[in-house]
């Protein structure tokens, strides 16, 4: 691979740092963002700026959260990047990205998400979603199959439910591991998150879909029936027209929603 680029620093385990290296993946994915000025660019987890300097070429001002102190020295050093860096230093499954937003300007968010992060921060990023046009994460190849599940799959669980909820999904591109340094021990995949202006099948509260969904899924080989009886009767799923007998990966996000709502209601 002649389109390697170059890095000088040695990836962290404890970070889970796998830095992409691939000059024509990278197009790839630079593309399938699209950075523009009429938003504010967000990255989370620059790293070393594979995909950062892209990215900044094209517009004035980039956003950037970064957890690693070393990496933000580097940032703040870069000949090329420095002006044109807003760079918060910290934890991203913490930090408030409401406070980023413009006035008439929405968020557009990427980064190569460490894996051990991939799905507390999604679901961190979901309560942000009308403030967000998009999202483009490099995963492992695995979360973007259980994000872009279908019903009836294996790969359909709770982030699945909450992921198609909030999002329309599109897996953008795979990526091998020789495409990275250290090259991981499995494929990756980017995926596109573009969050509904008007929700699909609206949930009276988030967070009592999270946790129906979360106490269905606790055990996947029970029914719903049997999962979720202390939320919900017979009676109940038969009104509602879902079969109490099948699995929880088996019904759809819409009637996860009807589901939660009827026990809202009840309330």
């Amino acid at each position: 691979m002649s389109n390697k680029v170059h890095l000088g620093h040695t990836a962290r385990k404890r970070f889970g740092q796998n830095f992409l290296t691939d000059g024509n993946v990278i197009n790839r994915i630079v593309g399938a963002i699209a950075p523009d000025n009429d938003h504010v660019m967000v990255e989370i987890g620059p790293g070393l700026g594979a995909l950062t300097e892209p990215v900044a070429n094209g517009i004035d001002k980039l956003t950037v959260v970064e957890l690693d102190k070393d990496l933000v020295e580097r940032l703040k050093e870069h000949p090329t990047l420095k002006h044109k860096l807003d760079i918060h230093q910290g934890d991203a499954l913490k930090f408030d990205f409401s406070q980023l937003v413009e006035e008439g300007r929405q968020m557009k968010v990427f980064g190569n998400l460490p894996y051990n992060i991939s799905t507390p921060l999604m679901f961190h990023l979901f309560e942000f979603a009308e403030q967000i046009e998009n999202m483009h994460f490099m995963l492992q190849k695995e979360v973007v199959l259980r994000l872009s599940a279908s019903p009836g799959t294996k790969a359909y669980g709770r982030l699945t439910v909450m992921a198609q909820y909030h999002c329309q999904v599109m897996p953008v591109l795979e990526v091998p591991p020789h495409s990275f340094t250290p090259a991981p021990k499995v494929d990756s995949a980017v995926v596109r998150l573009v969050p509904y202006k008007i929700k699909p099948w609206p949930c009276k509260d988030v967070d009592q879909l999270r946790h129906l969904t979360t106490t269905a899924f606790n055990m996947r080989r029970k029914t719903l029936r049997n999962n979720l009886k202390h939320l919900i009767s017979d009676e109940e799923f038969a009104d509602l027209g879902i079969d109490a007998t099948l699995r929880p990966e088996q019904i759809t996000v819409q009637q996860y929603v009807a589901l939660t709502n009827l026990v809202i209601d009840r309330k």
